[in-house]
């Protein structure tokens, strides 16, 4: 039997060996019974909403550990959704939009959500990224209770691995767990340029270069936080994290 309570820093815990709790947000009922099938395949608990409201309320009463959240949805959409939910508890979300839209992955990553796919998906792949983002979220909370020495301070960029914070010129950051993963993995070897394929693999732990996409709208995503200047693009290659010069 699954029991699951929340942490220290009010974050969802589950006890070993239990059922991981996915709420699955989609108005298609033929969507959401395919993946709720496919989730349910893999070994997770899941329940479904198909509006908004239903959404916010299933997650307050449920307390998921994960959400797999459309962002077309009757009531409110799944943007005020995710608002409403992360103001209440964290939890890492899976945004699936029907519009090959950079603007609207960006804005659905402001709002919180750790990853999107855009549809027509397959199933398998997105039991793979749900699969993924819940050993995220094991690995930070790992690092929490296991912190590295000192921290990282590259000029005005500061990033405490064990608080999982950042700072720019002295002020809070706020980061999702995946980009704090993105720009941990940027700042191992700073100046030194990884491709979109190595920074899938490091940090979604995903190998099919289709997903390369998201990494660029992540990294988007973190230059305006940081600022831009700090992530360097090497066109037709990859990514590197820029320092002062010496």
């Amino acid at each position: 039997m699954e029991q699951t309570h929340n942490g220290h820093n009010g974050t969802a815990t589950t006890t070993p060996g239990a059922q991981r709790r996915v709420l699955v947000v989609e108005d298609d009922p033929t969507i959401v019974d395919a993946i709720a099938a496919r989730l349910r395949a893999e070994g997770f608990q899941v329940q479904t909403a198909g509006d908004g409201p239903a959404a916010v309320d299933t997650a307050e009463a449920w307390q998921p550990d994960l959400l797999v959240l459309d962002v077309m949805l009757p009531g409110f959409d799944g943007l005020e959704v995710c608002r409403r939910v992360q103001a209440r508890r964290p939890v890492p979300v899976l945004m699936l939009t029907a519009r090959d839209d950079e603007t609207d992955m960006l804005v659905g990553l402001g709002v919180g959500a750790d990853d999107y796919m855009t549809k027509p998906f397959s199933m398998r792949e997105l039991a793979a990224r749900v699969h993924v983002l819940l050993r995220r979220v094991e690995r930070a909370a790992l690092a929490a209770h296991t912190p590295r020495s000192g921290i990282l301070r590259l000029g005005e960029l500061e990033i405490d691995h064990a608080q999982r914070r950042v700072r720019v010129r002295g002020s809070d950051v706020h980061l999702t767990p995946t980009e704090f993963d993105l720009l941990v993995c940027l700042a191992s070897t700073p100046r030194a340029v990884l491709s979109r394929e190595q920074l899938l693999a490091e940090v979604w732990d995903w190998a099919d270069a289709s997903g390369t996409r998201t990494v660029d709208s992540h990294i988007k995503a973190l230059r305006r936080k940081i600022g831009a200047e700090r992530i360097r693009t090497v066109h037709g290659v990859g990514y590197a994290l820029e320092t002062p010069a010496a």
